[in-house]
């Protein structure tokens, strides 16, 4: 996620957004809870939701693969996103290892390739990247990007620009189909998808199951209830979660206490209510822990080990999210 747009609850134009006027940008999109999600079986008291983690390299900043693998499963997932410069080096390896050394070493580790993250890449050019994801292996791979265009467009004229992107990404819509992979548009500032009802209209439009959304709370105001409304609406277009909040931001540099706010269970933003509505709805896509260093590329903390540990320690704030399930 390229951070150097600015945080959207801090900007006009979302600060006069009210808690009325989102809930009822996201209503509709609500309407597309009722249809089958084609995701893993819903919570109920006999059957307990599990999410799917995806563990991001740039977490561990310039940190080689065989450094990054081992952890992997460490903190309960079986994925890796692979993310380059300048959040992190790993993507940039894989070409220099080669295709089939790093087939091999992420099979010497039981790790599948999850993801690639694709924001320098751009929608437009993601055949080449699901190229690579199926050659390595990947296993459904989810390729998250931004989609270009003019975010404080609403009403019909939104409705045309996300129909104008559509229909431009319909080479990476193929690509996807080939490789068995899915393109996950994040909502982010400086994009086209940055509104409630951006998102909302976007899952509307989407055509088939290879394009959906990545919902990412770090760029949305920040109230629990209504990520997990937004969330809801969204159904089987909901491709990709990053679980990563605003805190104090990240463009720049601030104490390292200070920087984890971006974190679950280190920042203000209760994410209960998103991690309920998931497990209601069965969602079945990854789910990737984040937050952003200031400067970009290097790894959160001072060692591996410390920063699987604070990924642990997120993961468990997450989970304890979903104790009023189990008790039910």
């Amino acid at each position: 996620m390229n951070t150097t747009a600015g945080h959207l609850a801090t900007e006009p134009s979302v600060s006069r957004m009210g808690r009325r006027r989102f809930i009822g940008a996201t209503a509709t999109g609500v309407a597309l809870g009722a249809v089958s999600r084609g995701n893993a079986a819903a919570a109920t008291p006999g059957n307990r939701w599990t999410p799917r983690y995806i563990l991001a390299s740039a977490l561990y900043g310039d940190l080689p693969l065989t450094e990054i693998l081992p952890e992997v499963r460490k903190i309960g997932a079986e994925m890796i996103d692979l993310w380059p410069k300048p959040h992190g080096t790993q993507r940039e390896e894989v070409d220099v290892l080669g295709e089939d050394s790093t087939r091999e070493l992420l099979a010497a580790h039981g790790v599948r390739l999850g993801g690639i993250a694709c924001y320098k890449v751009g929608a437009f050019n993601l055949a080449g990247e699901f190229a690579v994801a199926r050659r390595i292996g990947g296993t459904r791979p989810v390729l998250v990007t931004t989609a270009p265009g003019d975010g404080s467009a609403t009403g019909n004229v939104l409705v045309g620009k996300i129909r104008d992107f559509l229909e431009r990404l319909r080479p990476g819509i193929a690509a996807a189909e080939a490789a068995d992979g899915v393109i996950a548009i994040e909502n982010h500032s400086q994009s086209l998808l940055q509104s409630a009802e951006a998102i909302r209209r976007f899952a509307e439009l989407a055509p088939g199951d290879r394009v959906g959304v990545a919902l990412a709370p770090h760029h949305l105001p920040q109230d629990a209830e209504l990520l997990a409304t937004l969330a809801r609406g969204l159904g089987p277009k909901l491709k990709f979660v990053y679980a990563q909040q605003y805190g104090k931001g990240a463009k720049e540099k601030l104490p390292k206490d200070d920087e984890l706010l971006q974190l679950p269970g280190r920042g203000p933003l209760d994410f209960g209510p998103l991690m309920r509505a998931l497990a209601a709805d069965g969602y079945a896509g990854p789910i990737e822990i984040f937050m952003h260093p200031v400067p970009r590329g290097v790894p959160i903390l001072e060692t591996s080990a410390a920063i699987t540990a604070e990924v642990n320690r997120a993961r468990r704030s997450l989970e304890a999210c979903l104790a009023v399930l189990s008790d039910d």
